[in-house]
């Protein structure tokens, strides 16, 4: 007869994501996910694999659970173009205080540490880069095509410098102490979107 399972896999996994999050890959050793998670060696190899299978599965909790309001937001009916300030300005937000500063976007992380040299971390990256992107992209081209953006605006274009701006913003704001730093770079690219 097989054991059960002593422990939780699924808040496991969400020990493992907040321990990776705060830390970073490099730095978070097997040994600190078994004290971390409070269970054996073994279990964590037997249900997650090795570390970097776990950070994977990790980063899928993540990617599955990040920011709900990011569709809601952006996909909601009635005039786009607010919806698009108002996600802006909230990252930017977001960047400047000091819990959010810190641990920072657990992709934006990943994709610093682990994007330019781990192909499987890098595809998820550019996964939920593009997710964003389309977001976006849907949202201005409602904006446009509703007199609120200008016609000669490319919605594509837009979306994309619009998704490096969330991702600088990420990292600025992380490393930078100063709030008015990504505010200021937030509100002069929502310029851009003005008539």
């Amino acid at each position: 007869m097989a054991r059960t399972k002593e422990f939780d896999p699924d808040a496991a996994l969400q020990a493992a994501l907040e321990l990776f999050w705060a830390r970073g890959y490099e730095a978070t050793t097997m040994s600190d996910l078994v004290e971390h998670l409070g269970i054996g060696r073994a279990s964590v190899y037997a249900t997650f694999g090795n570390k970097h299978e776990l950070y994977l599965k990790a980063m899928d909790r993540y990617l599955e659970t990040r920011d709900p309001r990011l569709v809601e937001e952006l996909s909601a009916p009635g005039p786009a173009l607010p919806a698009v300030r108002a996600l802006v300005r909230r990252f930017a937000t977001e960047a400047s205080t000091e819990e959010e500063r810190l641990s920072g976007c657990f992709v934006t992380n990943s994709a610093a540490e682990l994007g330019p040299h781990d192909t499987a971390v890098a595809r998820r990256v550019e996964l939920s880069w593009e997710q964003i992107e389309t977001l976006l992209y849907a949202a201005l081209t409602r904006a446009r095509a509703g007199g609120e953006l200008p016609a000669d605006r490319e919605p594509r274009a837009l979306a994309r410098m619009l998704l490096v701006l969330l991702q600088g913003i990420r990292v600025v704001g992380k490393a930078s102490s100063d709030p008015a730093r990504v505010r200021d770079a937030a509100e002069q690219a929502l310029g851009l979107l003005d008539h």
